[in-house]
């Protein structure tokens, strides 16, 4: 079952709450995406701890925290003490990604690890097994509303590979210039989690593009990848 992570990067931030209630409900979204940006990392600042702290107080929706930040190893925990779900470091920051992630699961959330455009997933293939979730980000982090890059697609697909050859029950996230028309490629290509901006709140009803953005997915995995087995396949929250 294909997931949908609704970014709060194109919310209105004086209406969070409410932004976090529009995308609820039943079919709705099945996390809420928090881009974490320190403006050293990348070129971009944003929220920390005190937002997610009060975003998990608003809404029921597990929150998964996109840490692009130096210094993860040093501040990742802070992030699961303060109610996140699912939180990502960059394995381009991670000082000792293994001992992260290690940390971040032992603290009782999902573990996971993005990659840039530029780096490549093929030597991190010994490391998967630490972790709950890998994210290939579409686009440079930093920004959102930027154009899906489809040199990615490869990658994805390679990921995807190395998941299977392992046999590991590891969700595969995009985020980045995912929408109603690149949607499709990113399952075909093996995603599973897709983390969508703008093509949510940049909708007239955001729950119904959240809802039309999973039928899309789950469609092009079926034609993709037929014969996929639903075992091991990621559900809501699970």
């Amino acid at each position: 079952m294909a997931q949908i992570n609704p970014s709060i990067l194109s919310a209105d931030f004086a209406r969070l709450a409410d932004e976090a209630e529009a995308v609820s409900g039943t079919g709705g979204a099945d996390w809420l995406h928090v881009d974490v940006m320190d403006n050293h990392f990348v070129p971009n600042l944003t929220l920390g701890v005190p937002v997610v702290e009060s975003l998990r107080k608003a809404t029921d929706t597990p929150l998964d925290c996109h840490l692009m930040i130096e210094e993860p190893d040093r501040w990742a925990p802070a992030f699961v003490e303060a109610g996140a779900g699912s939180v990502t470091f960059h394995a381009e920051a991670a000082a000792a990604p293994v001992r992260l992630a290690r940390e971040v699961r032992a603290e009782g959330a999902r573990a996971s690890m993005a990659l840039k455009p530029a780096t490549p997933i093929e030597p991190y293939e010994d490391l998967l097994p630490e972790l709950d979730m890998l994210l290939v980000m579409t686009v440079e982090p930093g920004f959102g509303g930027q154009a899906f890059l489809d040199i990615m697609l490869p990658k994805i697909r390679r990921t995807r590979q190395l998941i299977d050859k392992h046999g590991l029950q590891l969700w595969l996230q995009v985020d980045g210039g995912v929408s109603a028309s690149t949607i499709e490629r990113c399952a075909e290509a093996g995603a599973d989690v897709f983390v969508a901006g703008s093509a949510v709140y940049g909708a007239e009803d955001p729950a119904e593009a959240v809802r039309a953005l999973r039928r899309q997915a789950e469609r092009a995995a079926q034609a993709g990848r037929p014969g996929q087995e639903e075992a091991g396949r990621p559900g809501q929250g699970s």
